[in-house]
């Protein structure tokens, strides 16, 4: 099986500088490590399969009601799982975006619909969107999109929402990279959730740099939706290290903002720096980066560097040329940096 995703760290001997993946350059905050580390006795047990303590601290964060809340092993659970509950017979897609969600819809054998992005449109959504909004029962939008970074205005997604209600489509809103968006509260989803055809999935996975321990949450007023996705999976789907962990994230008020104001500085760093290798880039407002280049094998001569970067070219929409980058650390951008300088010189 094809593995279609970035992070794979384990097929290279060494040490590796991982730009594939789109985990937090601030990495784990000590907190959750002291967390983990004083809690490990208690691992002997079963995990809570209802993860009450968890719930009750998402709760809080998202103001809203416990039952409300739905937790699971990453996004990707949640993802698999709410298609398994609602077995869509069609549904729609962007393109490019998030692999998961078309690999979990064939799962029941969904017709699934794409909508092509325009990269010459910053591969935006406009308001012709909405005439697309039929014959179909479920559709996908991740906000900002993966690997574009783009973001969908507030007010077309309130229109998108609104017409779903109407034509009684299931409308999911991944915000697992949201964190990461400057005035983040001007995006959320969260004070539409009155609508029962609202999904919301969200992860500790890149902020929090858990993507090791695995912890998503899914939050709608669909009661029935979620009662029917416990269902869907086993029942002790998120570990005691990860809901220790998740807990222990929440707890850590200015972590976010702090990240966000890193990744800012990071990221304009590497625009200008990849834009002056002429590589043509479409700016991002979460933490990550794709661009363009003519340098068909870049993915390969990094490696030669012990540094992966994801190539996009599997991505439904993006051919041969079209690269994502992770913002990382200062000190690991400009050390990709050099070395993409010196492939360009030769």
């Amino acid at each position: 099986m094809e593995y279609v995703h970035g992070g794979d760290i384990y097929g290279i001997a060494g040490p590796v500088l991982d730009f594939s993946a789109n985990i937090n350059p601030l990495g784990m905050p000590v907190e959750i490590k002291q967390a983990l580390i004083s809690s490990i006795d208690g691992w002997k047990h079963y995990p809570d399969p209802f993860c009450r303590q968890l719930i009750r601290a998402i709760a809080q964060k998202e103001d809203c009601q416990p039952e409300q809340i739905i937790c699971g092993n990453g996004a990707a659970d949640l993802i698999f799982r709410l298609v398994l509950a609602k077995r869509p017979t069609t549904a729609m897609v962007l393109a490019p975006t998030f692999a998961e969600y078309e690999q979990a819809l064939k799962m029941v054998d969904c017709k699934i619909k794409h909508y092509d992005l325009n990269p010459y449109s910053y591969f935006s959504l406009d308001d012709t969107f909405l005439n697309e909004l039929q014959g179909i029962e479920m559709l996908f939008l991740c906000q900002p999109n993966n690997p574009t970074g783009e973001l969908i205005s507030p007010d077309l997604m309130k229109r998108i929402l609104t017409v779903c209600q109407q034509r009684e489509i299931l409308l999911v809103v991944d915000e697992c990279f949201l964190e990461f968006v400057e005035h983040v509260k001007r995006y959320e989803m969260i004070s539409y959730l009155d609508y029962n055809n609202l999904f919301i999935l969200k992860a500790f996975t890149k902020l929090y740099a858990l993507a090791g321990l695995r912890l998503g949450y899914g939050i709608s007023s669909n009661r029935a939706l979620l009662e029917q996705m416990l269902l869907c999976g086993q029942p002790w789907s998120v570990s005691t290290p990860a809901q220790i962990a998740g807990i222990a994230a929440l707890s850590l008020t200015g972590f976010p903002q702090q990240t966000r104001q890193y990744v800012k500085q990071q990221r304009e760093y590497l625009l200008k720096q990849l834009t002056d290798l002429q590589y043509k880039v479409w700016s991002p407002q979460a933490n990550y980066i794709l661009f363009y280049s003519h340098h068909l094998e870049l993915q390969q001569q990094l490696k030669q560097f012990q540094i992966l970067i994801r190539d996009c070219s599997n991505y439904r929409g993006l051919e041969a040329g079209y690269y994502r980058i992770a913002v990382r650390s200062e000190q690991e951008n400009r050390q990709l940096m050099t070395v993409l300088k010196q492939i360009e010189k030769e």
